[in-house]
């Protein structure tokens, strides 16, 4: 590297010198870059604060400086500093962008809304709680939340700040609402055994369909047995664990359970019936610089049209007045 010459951002198809050593200048002179001063794969992976397997991706495009030494990926931390300060609205901050994936819990209306928009977002679906780890590992640029607090009565803040181990950073995140939605249990169509109360599932020893730990479905059905007076085990469990609200709507259609807690929309398209419990906030978690970039700006265009309002009133079960509205933003 000539002398005088700044370190530059990597690009694609770009590599960084080969060699072990690299010339960085510092104040008036240089210094050379020691085999003391490389980190291994893992070091800058904990230096960073994210997945060992988020350093291999960035290594693979090229993203990166990092050197090769028998075999070995090794970072200079000189040059690491000086990538985060150059790749960072905020000095130490991490650098490795997400990928464009929408994780945690799966709304119908989203789900449509992403592909209708071409925002170039994926979706996968793994509930809210997975959500928050997958975003807090940098492996999603947004997560999808629904998480009831009882001592609050509100959605979601509190599952930001508690809901993964160590939290989530409250710097540089906003949770933006998505939509207000109809959540109950979701029942065969007449409802054949009048179903009335969660009391009833537990008297009539109704075959009830989960949803995984990690689904906010699941985690309000279990607030609604507890505040019922009841424990796990005085429901009928079935042995299959639906990982969507339209698995859990499916298997009630097609007659594997008789009762599930979903949505008024899965129930709807189902032609099941449907007995509401509760009017939940379903958010987005993003840090606030990916807010202003391309892909969630088209999500929220096209959300300000007539065809998603009329989408929205068709599913039924949804209020999108306040989408947009932001909830939380951190400092």
């Amino acid at each position: 590297m000539p002398m005088g010459r700044r370190p530059v951002k990597p690009a694609r198809g770009s590599s960084f010198a080969a060699a072990v050593s690299v010339i960085l200048p510092l104040g008036q002179g240089e210094e050379q870059v020691r085999l003391t001063e490389l980190m291994t794969t893992r070091e800058v992976a904990d230096y960073l604060r994210i997945k060992e397997r988020t350093i291999y991706e960035l290594v693979r495009t090229r993203q990166i400086p990092c050197t090769r030494l028998t075999g070995k990926w090794l970072f200079p931390k000189a040059l690491i500093d000086t990538w985060v300060a150059e790749n960072s609205d905020v000095p130490g901050e991490s650098p490795a962008k997400a990928p464009p994936v929408i994780a945690g819990s799966r709304d119908p209306l989203l789900d449509w809304a992403a592909r209708e928009s071409g925002c170039g977002l994926a979706l996968i679906a793994g509930g809210s709680l997975d959500g928050l780890t997958r975003f807090v590992a940098g492996d999603a640029l947004v997560a999808g939340l629904h998480v009831y607090d009882p001592e609050s009565g509100d959605f979601n803040l509190r599952a930001v700040r508690d809901g993964v181990p160590g939290g989530v950073p409250a710097r540089d995140i906003v949770l933006i609402e998505w939509a207000r939605r109809d959540q109950g249990l979701i029942l065969a169509a007449g409802n054949p055994h009048g179903v009335r109360g969660v009391e009833d599932l537990a008297m009539h020893r109704l075959p009830v369909i989960r949803r995984q730990p990690t689904a906010g479905a699941q985690l309000l059905l279990d607030h609604f047995v507890a505040k019922a007076g009841l424990g796990p085990d005085d429901l009928a469990f079935i042995d299959e664990v639906a990982h969507t609200g339209n698995e859990l709507g499916l298997a009630i259609l097609e007659g594997r359970a008789a009762v599930g807690l979903g949505l008024r929309a899965v129930a709807r398209q189902l032609k099941l019936d449907f007995l509401p419990l509760i009017t939940e906030r379903f958010d987005l978690l993003l840090h606030r610089r990916d807010f202003f970039e391309p892909p969630f700006q088209t999500l929220l265009a096209f959300c300000r049209g007539a065809a998603f309002e009329a989408r929205a009133a068709a599913m039924g079960g949804y209020d999108v007045s306040e989408l947009g509205r932001v909830r939380f933003n951190g400092p």
